[in-house]
């Protein structure tokens, strides 16, 4: 089978990721599952050919990832009439491999990714910092696509994007949408911040905050007025604070501190759990700022975040154990799946037997 008409199928059967590994057959998961072709295992001449198929299909030059000292890359690309996929290229045990993440044309509808409207409502702040976090392949990226959607069409101004690489495309809405690639359009994360600055931006969007310096500049801009969206490798709203703290050296943590209290809004931190079904359903962790969590934040005691988002369910508020217990209550996902991606399981657990 042809590369292109592989991801087409893939495309096809709703297929998430595509895996072209030595040793294994053709490999895609689905729903949360992964499953293997039926042909032959690929040898290391074939997932050559795979990679070099790749290059083709994205019209690019396949001596920048063969020259590359990281012996990987990351990129997207286009099949017109199929989709958009994100190609990982890198080299293991001597020879090539690929990953390929599958995007289909348009963009996610949020009611099919059970993405709540409280998530989505925060296409309403006006400015300040709002964080998507989670594990990597928990849906941060969607999550944030399907707000910034709604803002294109609710509100209107410029939304700047800087992903790396871009996934979903928007076109202009209500909105002008402008969106930039890392390191295609732009060498790095903070360059690329900078540069917006001088771009007349109401809502920027940053695929990562990976450093103290991109972490930094994208407070300085949430400072600045500007509505600053992004994302962390964490699991709740606590670890989120402590990570960004975390990335300064010491004599800059209470200033960071003060600044984090003052600019961020709000932080989604998510996870795809394994339902019954067989599938997955995304958990979400939902913090709002209030003058208490504020409080908390510049007085170092970040370890007391989740008791008052667990007291602030009036306001919209939820944590990760909460989310996971409603879950378990409506027969979604089993219980022993549930305390594995608790936060604190032994007193979910507690509480379940409880109830």
């Amino acid at each position: 089978m042809e590369l292109k008409e592989l991801l087409n199928k893939m495309i096809d059967i709703k297929a998430s990721d595509v895996f072209f590994i030595a040793g294994l057959p053709i490999s895609y998961q689905s729903g949360g599952v992964q499953v293997r072709g039926e042909m032959a295992p690929l040898m290391p001449a074939d997932t050559k050919a795979v990679v070099q198929g790749i290059y083709e299909l994205a019209g690019r030059n396949i001596a920048i990832f063969e020259g590359s000292e990281n012996h990987d890359e990351d990129f997207s690309f286009a099949l017109p009439g199929v989709g958009r996929f994100r190609a990982n290229v890198f080299r293991q045990r001597g020879s090539y491999g690929a990953i390929i993440r599958v995007i289909p044309f348009g963009l996610p509808d949020p009611k099919q990714m059970n993405i709540p409207e409280s998530v989505l409502r925060l296409s309403e702040v006006s400015k300040g910092m709002v964080l998507v976090t989670g594990p990597a392949g928990s849906g941060k990226s969607t999550t944030l696509t399907c707000i910034i959607d709604r803002m294109n069409h609710q509100r209107s101004g410029h939304i700047i994007t800087m992903e790396d690489p871009i996934e979903h495309v928007h076109s202009h809405g209500t909105c002008i949408v402008t969106q930039r690639e890392v390191p295609t359009d732009i060498a790095t994360y903070s360059e690329a911040l900078r540069s917006a600055m001088r771009e007349s931006p109401n809502v920027i969007m940053l695929g990562e905050m990976r450093d103290a310096e991109t972490i930094g500049a994208a407070v300085t801009a949430a400072e600045m007025a500007q509505l600053v969206l992004s994302t962390l490798h964490t699991t709740s709203a606590a670890d989120t604070v402590e990570r960004i703290v975390d990335a300064f050296p010491a004599n800059q943590q209470r200033q960071i501190r003060t600044q984090l209290s003052l600019v961020l809004q709000a932080c989604v931190a998510q996870q795809l759990v394994p339902t019954k079904a067989g599938g997955v359903v995304p958990v979400f962790e939902i913090m709002t700022m209030n003058t208490a969590i504020r409080n908390l934040i510049r007085e170092e005691k970040t370890y007391q975040i989740d008791s008052v988002i667990a007291a602030s369910g009036k306001a919209g508020m939820q944590t990760m154990d909460q989310a996971l217990y409603a879950v378990v209550k409506d027969g979604t996902v089993d219980k022993d799946v549930a305390l594995q991606y608790a936060n604190y399981p032994e007193a979910l657990e507690r509480r379940l037997k409880q109830a």
